[in-house]
């Protein structure tokens, strides 16, 4: 009711309201899918309990003008701004077959640009409950010097369950009791994943040998059924272990066949084997049969640790593991050191010389190097030192030391790397030692290629020369900048010919690079360096991208396109193009913005463009300028909006805002368009008379003769002199309207096949029947139902529910009475709402009756379901009168739900129902004791209140 004079003021005094129908988003989240619960004990936790594997259906019921945008988020945070990249942009968040790593808080934020967005939240809770696992312990000690030895067995029952999980412990079918069975303790240990209960057997005893059974259940929650595991103790039952036909680390070459066996030595019962991989899982070749695990012509990428395990339950798991190691040897450089004593750059007679040897390997170590001078091997002596590993250089280098060098020393040597034993291919380097076969190396960057231009999106050659030196190093480029990285996303490129080649370029490449001798495949001396500038030019970067201009006809508008960032910053070119076509004018000023001003008149709306231009290309402004008018913005929030009309037609109180009406040429009409099933039912325009639209102020057009219950689309579109808006479109849906209980209503005893305006709820499983002693089925069941009505009449009616087939138990009717709009008195002191009186007479008679449910739907964002009245089981032959009392905030209906019980001797009847403002006044009668219940909703503002409000909006638009 208060929206009613909210509204109605508004209309009159616009000006203090400002922004008029405008109003900031506001939400509420409900639920639809498969909840098991929902507890609404507070408003800042609300939590959905769900199992898993059921469907999630949340829904964000938004209000507010214009309509909000809807987004879903989940995050383990508090309910602000700072929501995952990921989210949902729709009013219904649905989940299929949760999990649950999918529980926790989910947030739905509404926002519609007026005022702060709302955030509404919901814990999700999922519900499940893991197969137990068994595992059993032994312990043996001595005790205290004597001869003989206690045996321990401790059986751990370990689950993972939500919520925490209750044990029982069974030996065989007997449930074992720690306070009738002195053997036995049963306790939970510290510190373990999951939940866990421990049966602990002292000093096994002969009936200790048996089979053992841990049951957990978390009570049925969720219709979750209990889990159990069994495990049978023997005087055999001992733990795994296993030997592996292997040693720790198997060495093979590529190609050759591997089998790993892992040999079960003891467990009872018989252990169950396992193998598995580190890194990563087991190659799509591999074969296990029973416990051994083949592989099948091996590469590098089958190398890794494999693991067999044992498992039985008893003790722990049993486990070995092997490494497997493929030979591989790749990259084989060299380097020449001169006299590092005495810095030198070349090779002097008279001072030593190292050259090295290095070849990436797997397994590293098991490299052998051998030296050749001209072809015959190399042996140590005085002038020659080989270093089987070089300390000075990287792990697994070789080098050979030529002391004091002479002449005989010039020759060709050779380094050949090799697996002993192995058919891996040798690898070999040979190097020509002499004084004109070595020289140091000289970096250069070609004229002109200092500076590497190119056009974003092209490709680009960096070049970086070695122009002199024997023998020439390949060239190493990385980027200046320490913290950037080479395009590939290495710190460092290695080219042969120096020539760094970059391919599909982007501005984020641009900047310096620097080239180096790389210190391998030549002289091991100081690097030489060189750099080289990449510059990518790229076309302007302007703003706006695009931007939408509304404005009057015959006035001025201006286009500003700016240029933000250019590469080159000199412009070419500008020009200006309305749809399409060149618009010829002077030449502008290329270091001023762009602009263009211009009168709109009714042949020169449409699209305009900025082409703004360098030397690597063209970019657009683009303005759609226009005088059509902005859309209207419909309001959803149109209270009760349905009339029934005769002959099962309604009709519909369409409302809506016009969007910036003063930003375009008057707003003279509005075309309407209604629609079924995309055929035009109804299209028409409505004349304003001569009224122009107000922002923020509603408008309403009533659409007649629509059939109940059916839903159609409706289509509005503004009209202004020169042209016609862009139409929207929404659905408007047929529901009760409001109707206002009064002291004076009558009682509802079904009599008028109208049964006063109550309906069937589409969404329950049956529906309640109207029946009396007269159309009552002959072949019915004697022992259940009423004979008459509630009066006692033969003619009487009453509404019941029909238990016999094809009803099952749990199946639901629900009957709902109109849709009773709260009046705007005061409700009793400190409660700020206003009571009703709600009473009726039940009927449960029979041995299979189910229960009888009375909600309380309060319907504000969202429809809420309360339950303020249940009665269960077998009541007796007669009629008993029920009633409380009720407080809701806002619009509401009363709900009969009638649930069926375990058969047919079921049938429940209602009668004579009454629905009326007040409290219900006690009477001396069979009835459930009086109760108030509040849902929802705050505080409301008297009616006092709204009544002086609207006195003063009068009064000062008299006095304006």
């Amino acid at each position: 009711m208060e929206l009613f004079w909210i509204l109605l003021f508004s209309s009159v005094c616009p000006l203090a309201w400002g922004q008029g129908v405008y109003a900031p988003a506001n939400a509420q989240i409900v639920h639809s899918g498969a909840a098991c619960n929902v507890k609404d004990d507070n408003i800042s936790e609300r939590i959905y309990t769900i199992k898993e594997g059921d469907t999630l259906v949340l829904q964000c019921i938004v209000k507010g003008h214009p309509r909000p945008q809807v987004r879903w988020t989940k995050t383990a945070g508090s309910a602000s701004d700072k929501f995952q990249e990921t989210s949902i942009y729709n009013e219904t968040l649905r989940i299929e077959g949760i999990q649950r790593v999918q529980g926790g808080r989910y947030y739905c934020k509404a926002d519609n640009g007026v005022g702060v967005a709302a955030i509404k939240s919901i814990r999700v809770d999922v519900q499940y409950l893991d197969t137990p696992v068994l595992t059993v312990h032994q312990t043996i000690s001595d005790v205290r010097g004597s001869y003989y030895q206690e045996k321990t067995v401790f059986l751990r029952c370990t689950v993972n369950s939500n919520p925490p999980a209750r044990f029982i412990w069974k030996r065989g079918n007997t449930l074992i009791e720690q306070s009738k069975d002195n053997g036995v303790d049963i306790y939970e240990p510290l510190y373990t994943q999951g939940e866990t209960k421990v049966l602990k057997l002292k000093n096994l005893r002969p009936k200790d040998f048996a089979d053992y059974t841990c049951q957990v259940s978390v009570r049925n929650v969720c219709n979750i059924e209990d889990k159990s595991v069994t495990f049978r103790l023997t005087n055999a039952t001992t733990p795994p272990m296993i030997r592996l036909s292997v040693n720790d680390t198997v060495v093979v070459d590529p190609g050759q066949d591997v089998l790993l066996t892992c040999e079960v030595t003891s467990g009872f019962p018989p252990p169950t084997v396992t193998w598995s991989r580190y890194p990563g899982p087991l190659p799509l070749s591999a074969q296990v049969r029973g416990p051994t695990l083949i592989l099948r012509a091996v590469t590098p990428a089958d190398a890794g640790f494999y693991n067999c395990s044992a498992v039985n339950n008893v003790g722990n798991p049993a486990r070995k593991n092997a490494n497997l190691v493929v030979r591989t040897m790749s990259n084989l450089t060299f380097q020449i050191t001169p006299d590092s004593n005495k810095d030198s750059e070349t090779i002097q007679m008279g001072r030593d010389l190292k050259l090295s040897c290095h070849v990436d390997a797997t397994p590293q170590d098991k490299v052998n190097y051998t030296w050749y001078k001209n072809g015959a091997p190399v042996f140590n002596s005085d002038s020659l030192i080989l270093l089987r590993s070089d300390p000075d250089m990287a792990p697994g280098t070789s080098s050979l030391e030529i002391v004091d060098m002479k002449f005989r020393d010039l020759a060709t040597y050779s380094c050949v790397a090799n697996f002993p034993g192995s058919r891996v291919p040798e690898l070999r380097v040979d190097v020509n030692i002499s004084q004109s076969s070595v020289s140091p190396p000289m970096l250069s960057v070609p004229p002109g290629g200092q500076v590497v231009s190119v056009r974003e999106g092209g490709n680009a050659e960096l070049v970086c020369l070695v122009v002199d030196g024997k023998p020439r190093p390949p060239v190493l480029w990385s980027r200046m900048e320490k913290d950037l990285l080479m395009p590939s996303g290495a710190t460092m490129v290695e080219t042969p010919d120096g020539r760094l080649r970059l391919k599909n370029v982007s501005r984020d490449m641009m900047g310096l690079y620097r080239c180096q001798t790389a210190p391998y495949n030549g002289l091991n001396i100081k690097r030489r360096e060189a750099q080289v500038q990449l510059n990518v030019q790229y076309p302007p970067i302007l703003d706006p991208v695009f931007q939408d201009m509304r404005s009057r006809n015959y006035q001025m508008v201006t286009l500003t396109c700016t240029v933000l960032r250019s590469n080159p910053p000199r412009l070419t070119d500008i020009r200006w193009f309305r749809n399409g076509d060149l618009i010829r004018m002077p030449m502008p000023d290329l270091k001023e913005t762009p602009e263009l001003k211009f009168k709109l008149e009714p042949n020169n709306n449409g699209s305009y463009e900025c082409r703004v231009s360098n030397n690597a290309g063209t970019s657009t402004c683009t303005f759609n300028v226009s005088a059509q008018p902005y859309n209207a913005e419909f309001y959803f929030d149109t209270p009760n909006p349905v009339r029934i009309l005769k002959g099962n037609n309604y009709s519909y109180n369409l409302q809506w805002t016009q969007r910036d009406p003063e930003a375009t040429d008057r707003i003279i009409g509005y075309w309407i368009n209604v629609r079924k099933n995309k055929q035009s039912l109804l299209s028409k325009q409505i004349d304003l008379k001569g009224k122009e639209p107000e922002k923020g102020v509603l408008m309403s057009y009533t659409i007649s003769d629509l059939r109940i219950p059916l839903s159609y689309e409706v289509r509005l579109a503004p009209i202004t002199t020169y042209s016609t808006g862009d139409y929207i479109s929404r659905i408007i849906q047929y529901s009760e309207p409001y109707t206002y209980p009064r002291s004076s209503d009558h009682v509802c005893g079904f009599e008028d096949e109208r049964i006063c305006g109550f309906s069937q709820d589409r969404s329950d499983i049956f529906d309640w029947t109207r029946q009396n002693h007269l159309t009552q089925n002959p072949k019915r069941s004697a022992n259940t139902g009423p004979e008459t009505d509630r009066s006692g009449t033969k003619e009487g009616y009453y509404m019941y529910i029909e238990a016999s087939r094809p009803r099952v138990p749990g199946d639901r009717a629900r009957l709902l009475s109109p849709l009773y709009n709260v009046t705007s008195v005061r409700g009793p002191k400190g409660s700020g709402r206003v009571p009703y009186c709600v009473s009726f007479y039940y009927h449960m008679k029979g041995k299979h009756i189910g229960t009888l449910n009375v909600l309380l739907r309060v319907r504000s964002i969202a429809s809420v379901d309360s339950v303020v009245w249940t009665k269960s089981g077998q009541q007796g032959p007669d009629w008993k009168k029920a009633f409380f009392d009720i407080s809701p905030s806002g619009p509401f209906q009363i709900v009969f739900e009638g649930i069926r019980g375990p058969s047919f001797e079921g049938d429940i009847a209602i009668d004579d129902v009454f629905i009326t403002i007040g409290k219900c006044k006690q009477e001396n009668t069979v009835a459930s004791a009086g109760k108030t219940v509040l849902i929802g909703g705050s505080r409301s503002l008297p009616l006092a209140s709204w009544l002086t409000f609207g006195l003063s909006c009068i009064l000062s638009l008299l006095h304006r």
